[in-house]
């Protein structure tokens, strides 16, 4: 197997080198959903626009608590790597595609069954109900898919290998690239035809990665068996935490959509087209974040906490002067990034009034993603657990509620971008002063 050693070594140039694929694998993942939203905003409209970010959210919120997983086994294979034990790492990799495939059914066909009532929960303008579930529903019959190579992509991540999961990606959004006009212009199947290119796409992705890794030996795959008590317990010990970590998140983005919402259709629409940008604006954090998580857990494997704060603080000066650049852009060309998307009037002046309030807010959300890194790779998954709830319902959503009652439609972006820097603060409390250098997921033999 390819894999890097992150115990020995420069950690800035390792930090570096290891982030960049993991940015620009996750810049390649959220570009479905960017090249979608073009073609959608630009080919049918603001309203759906609306309803694709409206029906994303919903997917997020569903998909969350599978992908959440994933962060239990990058803490549980890139312990395993620390330690060299590759018996352990075949066996958790196994256990962990039993499980993560039962539960990605599971939640897929719920969700194609509840899409309606899920909308009309979120307060979805009536307008967009038709198309929103439409939208919904496609996403849902393809989870499996996009389930499936993201799994491949972070075994490999927690292996130290972040390079080979661009290639899967890379395919994916280029079939996407070429399907998602045709579908939904020349085929003229409208919202469908982009749900339809997007799933079409991560299933072809899925099936070539699963035969590469498989072909060169990349990860130690077996044919699926039941896997034994005590992996599943421990899987389970942080997957569940792990899971309802991001359910949190995206649960918290759905509490706020609902505010979005009552402030109408050009608001939903710029509100729409500002998520796609910042699904680009945290790629670096996130990829710092992940980059940190591996890097920290092979190195708690093997004890070495000493690395571990160095790891950290490099983190942390890295992902802070990253954001502070992106900030900037932001502040300076908000009103054309937003025309990216669309063209109606009121919706480009509130995506760019949001994008000014919150420009300078988003280094902390960069802190937020490292340091929560650094402890959930000690296997801290139900404190981090912690931490999201006071960022998303004792701070973010409370905030923007609050803000916007205040200052109208223009405190949505002020009441998020507070929330960052409190929370922030709420990571640095617990990385400074809590207990998660103890903790011991395995027994020793």
């Amino acid at each position: 197997m390819k894999a890097y050693d992150f115990t020995q070594g420069n950690v800035l140039k390792q930090l570096v080198l290891f982030s960049m694929p993991i940015m620009l694998g996750n810049a390649l993942q959220v570009s479905f959903q960017f090249i979608d939203s073009l073609w959608i905003g630009n080919l049918l409209g603001a309203k759906a626009l609306g309803a694709a970010a409206v029906s994303s959210t919903i997917v997020l919120t569903v998909l969350s608590f599978i992908l959440g997983l994933n962060n239990a086994t990058l803490t549980i294979l890139s312990q395993q790597k620390g330690k060299d034990d590759e018996k352990g790492m075949a066996s958790y990799i196994n256990a962990f595609v039993v499980l993560l495939t039962g539960l990605s059914i599971g939640f897929g066909a719920a969700g194609f069954f509840l899409s309606e009532l899920l909308l009309r929960l979120l307060k979805t303008p009536e307008s967009m109900i038709p198309l929103a579930e439409t939208y919904l529903q496609i996403q849902f019959i393809g989870i499996l898919f996009l389930f499936g190579y993201n799994f491949i992509s972070t075994v490999l991540r927690a292996l130290g290998d972040s390079k080979t999961p661009l290639r899967f990606i890379a395919f994916a959004v280029v079939l996407n690239t070429v399907l998602a006009p045709l579908f939904i212009s020349v085929f003229r199947m409208g919202i469908a035809g982009a749900a339809y290119s997007t799933i079409l796409s991560q299933g072809i992705a899925f099936l070539y990665g699963l035969f590469y890794v498989i072909k060169h030996k990349l990860v130690p795959f077996s044919i699926p068996r039941m896997p034994k008590w005590e992996e599943s317990a421990l899987i389970l010990k942080l997957g569940i935490p792990a899971g309802l970590q991001m359910m949190v998140i995206t649960g918290g983005m759905m509490a706020i959509m609902s505010v979005v919402n009552s402030y109408g259709e050009h608001v939903v629409s710029g509100f729409g087209a500002v998520q796609r940008l910042d699904s680009l604006i945290t790629l670096p954090a996130m990829a710092a974040g992940t980059a940190v998580n591996s890097m920290a857990g092979q190195n708690i494997g093997v004890g070495n906490f000493k690395r571990v704060g160095t790891i950290a603080r490099l983190g942390v000066m890295a992902v802070i002067s990253c954001m502070l650049v992106i900030a900037v852009i932001l502040w300076v060309f908000g009103k054309y990034l937003m025309r990216l998307f669309i063209s109606e009037p009121d919706a480009v002046a509130f995506g760019e009034q949001y994008l000014r309030w919150i420009a300078f807010f988003y280094p902390f959300i960069g802190i937020n993603f490292v340091l929560n890194g650094i402890v959930r790779a000690a296997g801290a998954m139900l404190q981090v657990l912690v931490l999201n709830l006071i960022s998303f319902w004792v701070l973010r959503y409370p905030f923007t509620a609050l803000f916007s009652a205040w200052l109208g439609q223009k405190g949505i972006g002020l009441g998020i971008g507070m929330s960052f820097l409190l929370s922030s603060c709420a990571a640095f409390l617990y990385y400074r002063y809590g207990r998660w250098k103890t903790m011991k997921l395995f027994t020793a033999k």
